[in-house]
């Protein structure tokens, strides 16, 4: 395992793929400047993760920052903010009608690029990746050792 770089390394570069390929796919389809932390936010949303500050700790950015990319989004048509059901001092993220045509055309590209990439890299490639990704990881581990001596916090 020390001949290959670490898991995350592999795993980003194949999401920049996909990010990339949708990117290009949205444009071709007429939808402009959708930039990468929109597209972030429309993936939790789908994904049932609705609240700003969720999003925000999803994404790891500042809840300011959150607010800043949902305001474009709501100024797009992409998205609507309501009120949250569950907590009155609350906002939900809604994907708005232009939005739900934008997913369209995203599932469209989702579907597109997979057949791409088993064209490339095979079919049984594709069933490993989705078996591992769908696969019950649990929870990061917690439990590490004690740092070494010599190595504080923020050093190196």
């Amino acid at each position: 395992m020390a001949d290959r770089p670490h898991l995350v390394v592999p795993l980003l570069k194949a999401f920049y793929w996909f990010d990339e390929g949708l990117q290009a796919y949205l444009r071709h389809r007429g939808w402009r400047g959708v930039s990468r932390p929109q597209s972030m936010v429309m993936a939790n949303v789908v994904m049932g993760v609705t609240r700003p500050t969720d999003i925000a700790r999803n994404l790891g950015v500042s809840r300011q920052a959150i607010h800043v990319t949902i305001g474009q989004m709501i100024k797009k048509g992409m998205i609507e903010l309501r009120d949250d059901p569950n907590d009155r001092r609350g906002k939900t993220v809604v994907i708005s009608a232009t939005g739900r045509a934008m997913r369209r055309d995203a599932q469209t590209a989702m579907v597109i690029l997979t057949k791409a990439l088993q064209s490339r890299i095979g079919a049984r490639h594709i069933a490993a990746l989705h078996a591992a990704f769908a696969a019950d990881w649990g929870r990061p581990p917690t439990d590490y050792p004690p740092a070494s001596k010599g190595r504080r916090k923020g050093s190196g």
